[in-house]
């Protein structure tokens, strides 16, 4: 957390200029892109990330995918604070093993992250989870939440995180998820993931019977943009400040969206999937407590791949059954939260 000046106040009648201070948190999520140990684990699919699986994952490639990714969450925020992000949203992990040996990094090990992890029963093995400093940010409670599927009963996929806790002393609650692929294409996976914004819903309004003017975050890899309706209208979603009301969440990405900033690319077109919605609260104007300031889609030109077909897109760790020692095919995103000091 740092103090800063983030604009001036004036005043015109007195002919002066007040500088008004702001403490400042950040909050972001991030798609880690398959983060996958080298061990194997006989109750998950992970064959392919195995020294002698497909993509030959030893023991080097583990440790460069380790420390890519503590170097770009090392990077990410620090613009606005010198400690980055206090609080970071995560998918596409194998195990808490994998988080551990993360913020064990030399690159991020003196912010000290802590760790909030459950195994999920996805097909793939992969999980979500919450990165969090311990300075900025003290939990208080946390539960799994898991996306079953009525016509589909044996369809296994990531369980939906809810984290509730003291941001600088004041109460949050951080949903942490990632939707069902579009795998079949978008029309036809497209109910999986309302199922996914049902659930979603379902957590967000448990938490308004408890108080209606509850703090939320709801951030992930929603595998739909803004504009869909999983987004739109089963969370409810909007675009625009003023029309936060009545249970409605503002999408902090939608502007980015609109302007064609995207958060990965497929078939040359881009899409946000990446996203971080908040309750109306976090919407206010008055920032005696922490209210939303700004969002950025964490684009960095190092961030993307230099040449080729796939110039300009994120910059992976395998295409085409190519080794890159990339990052993600995600890029990060992240909002900044102020407060009057």
């Amino acid at each position: 957390m740092k103090k800063i000046t983030l604009f001036i106040l004036s005043l015109f009648c007195f002919g002066i200029s007040i500088s008004q201070s702001y403490k400042v948190n950040c909050v972001g999520f991030y798609n880690l892109e398959n983060l996958f140990d080298t061990i194997n684990d006989p109750f998950i699919n992970d064959e392919d990330f195995l020294p002698e699986g497909s993509y030959a994952w030893g023991a080097k490639k583990y440790k460069n995918k380790i420390n890519n990714m503590a170097l770009v969450i090392s990077k990410i925020a620090t613009e606005v604070s010198p400690d980055g992000l206090a609080l970071l949203g995560v998918s596409e992990v194998e195990n808490r093993g994998v988080l551990e040996d993360l913020v064990a990094d030399e690159q991020i090990k003196n912010r000290d992250y802590k760790i909030i992890h459950y195994d999920s029963p996805d097909h793939r093995g992969i999980d979500v989870g919450l990165l969090y400093q311990e300075k900025y940010f003290k939990p208080t409670n946390s539960i799994a939440y898991k996306l079953t599927f009525a016509d589909k009963p044996d369809y296994t996929t990531r369980d939906q995180l809810l984290v509730s806790g003291e941001l600088d002393g004041e109460m949050v609650h951080i949903i942490v998820a990632h939707w069902p692929s579009r795998r079949g294409g978008q029309t036809a996976s497209e109910p999986r993931r309302i199922d996914a914004a049902i659930l979603g819903r379902k957590i967000i309004d448990s938490l308004f019977i408890v108080d209606p003017t509850a703090k939320i975050i709801l951030m992930g890899d929603l595998n739909d943009d803004p504009v869909n309706k999983s987004v739109k209208d089963h969370i409810n979603a909007t675009g625009k400040l003023k029309k936060v009301k009545d249970g409605k969440f503002f999408n902090t990405m939608y502007a980015h969206y609109k302007s064609g900033n995207g958060t990965l690319a497929w078939n040359d077109a881009w899409n946000l999937f990446d996203q971080v919605l908040i309750s109306q609260s976090l919407c206010s104007k008055d920032a005696s407590s922490y209210v939303y300031h700004k969002s950025v889609v964490y684009n960095q030109d190092w961030l993307k791949q230099k040449e080729g077909r796939f110039k300009g897109y994120p910059h992976r760790t395998h295409a085409g059954g190519q080794y890159l020692n990339g990052y993600s095919d995600h890029f990060p995103v992240y909002i900044v939260l102020k407060k009057k000091v």
